[in-house]
């Protein structure tokens, strides 16, 4: 069974990965991957010696094509899976972005981006995703 848990901070050397919490003009940003027929919040693996924050602007940039954002952390989150990392827990950084402009193409392996008023059904990951965004509404981050 895949278990989420949210921290406010962990050492930063555990943090593996970045994942965006996007709107842009009040709609909810989302990725659909070339290989997939689902949707994901941007984000992706931290590059090694690189920073958190700049792993979230550059799969924001790389997976929506973003060039005007206002970008802010929101807290740290973990995943627990038997079917991954070999079933140990595994931290990201979890962020918030409003996104007022896109450029027109894409550099990565998602084949498009998708504004909805309502948050899609079609999860790419289930389990873990929507949990996510939960936690930043609960928050109060979303505008």
């Amino acid at each position: 069974m895949t278990q989420v848990k949210f921290y406010d901070s962990v050492d930063d050397s555990l943090l593996k990965f970045a994942v965006i919490v996007a709107k842009s003009h009040g709609k909810w940003v989302f990725c659909k991957h070339k290989e997939r027929d689902t949707y994901e919040c941007p984000g992706g693996h931290r590059e090694a010696g690189e920073k958190t924050d700049d792993t979230a602007k550059r799969e924001l940039y790389e997976e929506t094509g973003a060039i005007d954002y206002a970008i802010q952390p929101v807290c740290i989150y973990s995943v627990t899976a038997p079917d991954n990392f070999d079933g140990q827990e595994t931290f990201g950084k979890l962020y918030y972005a409003e996104i007022n402009s896109f450029e027109g193409e894409l550099h990565s392996e998602i084949e498009k981006v998708e504004l909805f008023d309502e948050l899609p059904t079609n999860w790419t990951y289930p389990q873990i995703q929507p949990l996510l965004l939960k936690e930043v509404i609960h928050r109060g981050v979303v505008k």
